[in-house]
């Protein structure tokens, strides 16, 4: 073999472990992009417009472009009127790689809302402040919660929902998460109404990130890496390595480092 074809193996070679270099994890890629979810990164935040009818997340804590300036929205109801309300706050973005979860790890729902309404008594058209995770468009989480305050006062709404077999894999375009939130009840219609200086107007107030009282506005996602989750999201796979790598890294690398010491050994033998 000649000197110059020895030159040209080694130049290829060097280009393949550059190339191959080059690979970085699912997660890395992502993570570039505040908005999108990752290991280090797993908050999902919601902001919306001051009046509740538009509500939408994204991953980046200080991104509250277009969020309502007082850090809530709130819809209000004349003197006597049924307080109800039923949004869903989604994603802003698709997600650009599927997102992984440990399964054995927990989704933390934190909220604030404030609610001014009538009591609901027998009789009345009720339905208590209800949460829905949906991935895309399947539910895979509801619950009701009962004893929320409605007197006019914060109330901290805290949920946690387990990660289960069908919460492991979010697919990017089409599972990505969102947060429906439903109330009704009846609005106040007190003896007092009569009177010209009483308020019996009725509101539903949520807030969001960019609040100044530090109330929590977040979805904290248990977020592994693929390799982490395994090809399903059902766990780690045996013998692979937790640095969330794509495949073939390993063997790329291997390949290159062989063809090295083969062309040396041969250059070697025939200078000898």
């Amino acid at each position: 073999m000649t000197t110059m074809e020895r030159e040209a193996i080694a130049f290829s070679v060097a280009i393949l472990l550059l190339s191959s270099t080059s690979i970085v994890p699912a997660s890395a890629q992502a993570a570039e992009d505040p908005k999108q979810p990752s290991v280090d990164n797993p908050h999902m935040h919601l902001w919306g417009t001051d009046d509740l009818s538009s509500c939408w997340t994204h991953f980046d804590g200080n991104d509250s472009s277009g969020s309502a300036e007082g850090g809530y929205g709130e819809q209000t109801f004349g003197d006597g009127q049924q307080v109800s309300v039923d949004y869903t706050c989604s994603m802003q973005d698709t997600f650009l790689q599927d997102m992984y979860l440990n399964s054995n790890g927990t989704i933390e729902v934190d909220l604030v809302v404030n609610v001014w309404s009538g009591d609901c008594n027998q009789g009345s058209e009720c339905k208590n402040l209800t949460l829905t995770l949906y991935r895309g468009n399947i539910q895979v989480a509801q619950k009701e919660f009962q004893a929320v305050d409605n007197n006019g006062n914060d109330e901290m709404i805290s949920w946690d929902i387990p990660v289960d077999q069908n919460t492991t894999r979010w697919n990017k375009s089409s599972e990505e998460p969102r947060l429906q939130v439903e109330f009704s009840w009846p609005g106040y219609n007190g003896i007092d109404c009569i009177l010209p200086f009483v308020d019996c107007s009725g509101s539903f107030r949520m807030y969001y990130e960019n609040n100044e009282d530090g109330n929590d506005a977040t979805v904290n996602f248990p977020v592994v890496n693929m390799t982490e989750a395994g090809p399903n999201g059902e766990g780690p796979v045996d013998g692979e390595d937790d640095e969330g790598f794509l495949p073939g890294f390993g063997l790329l690398a291997g390949l290159g480092a062989l063809a090295l010491a083969s062309v040396t050994s041969r250059s070697r033998t025939e200078e000898h």
